[in-house]
Order: C-alpha cells, then sequence, then structure tokens
C-alpha cells in the first residue's frame, strides 16, 4: 500500500528491541514484523537490550523503532533519545503488550504511544469484534470489520488519538459492566513532534496474525506509516524548534 507519494527511494531502517516478559512471546513477534519489514525493503536490526536506546546520535538514523518489550524499567536517558528521536520524524509502532504495557512507570513513554494498558476482563480465548472506522486512515483502505479469539484490552488511551478501530465493551462480566457501553480503541494512530505513532492492541500471542490476515494487515500499513514520518520531515525542512520548552515537563 502506497501511504506517501513522491518519497526519495532510499532504504530505511528500522530497529526492533524484544524483551520483557515472555509470555508474549517477543522473539516471535520481532521476527514476524522484521519479515514483513525486510519484504518492504528495510534493513531490520533486531536487539535484545534496551541498551540500543542508549546513543541518542544513533537512534537519529532509524526510520522507525518497533518495541516488543512488555513491562521492565527503561532508564530515564533512554526514553529521552527515543522521544527525541521520533520528534524529529523517526516512527514507532508496536502492538499489544509490547507498546502500551511497556515500561509501566515511565509516563512519558505513555505520552508518547498514546496508551496504557490496565486490565483484560475475562483472560485470553474472548471472542470479540473488531470495528473498522472506515475512512478514518489509509491504514484502513478496504479493510472490513473482523473477529478474532484473544485477549480483550482495556487501555487508557490519550484523547488525541485518531482511532482507526475500536471494539465494545463489556464482552464478559466484572466490575466495569456497571459502566456504560463504550468502543474502545484499538488501533490508533497519532503525532510526536515530527514523528509518528502506530498502536494495535492484537497481538497476546504471535499466531493472532496468522489468523486474522486483517491483524497482519493493520500492522504492516501502520509500520510503512510511521516510518514514512522522517522522509516527510527532511522533505519539508521540518525542525523541531517549536517543539521545544524548557520548562520542568514532569
Amino acid at each position: 500500500m502506497e501511504i506517501e507519494k513522491g518519497m526519495v527511494n532510499i532504504m530505511k531502517k528500522a530497529l526492533i528491541f524484544q524483551g520483557g516478559w515472555d509470555g508474549h512471546e517477543p522473539q516471535l513477534v520481532s521476527a514476524r514484523f522484521g519479515r514483513l519489514l525486510e519484504a518492504e525493503g528495510f534493513s531490520v536490526e533486531i536487539s535484545d537490550t534496551l541498551e540500543c536506546l542508549a546513543d541518542g546520535e544513533k537512534l537519529l538514523e532509524y526510520d522507525l523503532f518497533v518495541p516488543c518489550w512488555t513491562g521492565g524499567d527503561l532508564p530515564w536517558e533512554y526514553v529521552q533519545n527515543i522521544s527525541k528521536a521520533i520528534g524529529k520524524g523517526a516512527g514507532i509502532a508496536g502492538c499489544h503488550g509490547g507498546m502500551c504495557d511497556a515500561f509501566r512507570q515511565n509516563t512519558e513513554w505513555q505520552f508518547i504511544t498514546g496508551g496504557q494498558w490496565v486490565s483484560h476482563p475475562g483472560g485470553d480465548g474472548v471472542e470479540y469484534m473488531v470495528n473498522i472506522r472506515h475512512g478514518s486512515s489509509p491504514i484502513t483502505d478496504g479493510l472490513e470489520d473482523f473477529m478474532v479469539c484473544s485477549e480483550h484490552y482495556y487501555l487508557h488511551v490519550d484523547p488525541s488519538v485518531q482511532v482507526l478501530a475500536t471494539t465494545r465493551f463489556p464482552a464478559v462480566n466484572y466490575y466495569h459492566i456497571s459502566n456504560r457501553p463504550i468502543d474502545m480503541p484499538v488501533v490508533w494512530t497519532k503525532y510526536w513532534g515530527n514523528g509518528r505513532v502506530f498502536y494495535c492492541s492484537l497481538g497476546h500471542h504471535d499466531d493472532v496474525f496468522d489468523k486474522s490476515p486483517n491483524a497482519r494487515e493493520l500492522m504492516r500499513r501502520g509500520m510503512l506509516w510511521a516510518a514514512e514520518g522522517r522522509a516527510v520531515a527532511r522533505e519539508r525542512g521540518l525542525t523541531t524548534e517549536r517543539f521545544e520548552n524548557t520548562a520542568k515537563m514532569y
């Protein structure tokens, strides 16, 4: 799918960092996303340590970051490094707990990514519908609503995100059913400075992307969309000057 036209044909670079809780199969998910990106002409690096985020200058070389790291702790200087790289135009794209249940104590990470997991009522194996918001983005063009059987993610979500797909809660009994039914975002995009952010809450296990071609296609398109931000910023001569602030933010 062509998200942007008129881009210079330069091989893009992606950094995938994998780790944290093994239950989300970070190695399998990272390998899958790496194959998808390589098929699109990307140079892909996969790191099994967060030390890959230690060199802020090196991070400026990447077009896309793909976190597959549930839980854990992210050193403050590391989140500042990736924040600045995304702000300058790099993209970040991820799924499930590998992006929005990573580094729970780091509020800056949550600010960047747009949401944080809080529960999955019913555990694994809940059948639910993913409802595409047609016309919300080129990422969803031609895709239809689809069923999945997996964890049903309840998230606290940044109200500034652009929602591309939702799911209806409640699906199973728990204390939250005292509230009105709501449509929880499943897929969204947002911006961080000049950079692009894409998230999809599907992906508790790697095989959801085999069982659901639409889930796989959403991730492929979302990663490609996020990775275009650096080229757009370069083409338009965008800087980070208007985003910079010396006030205490945290």
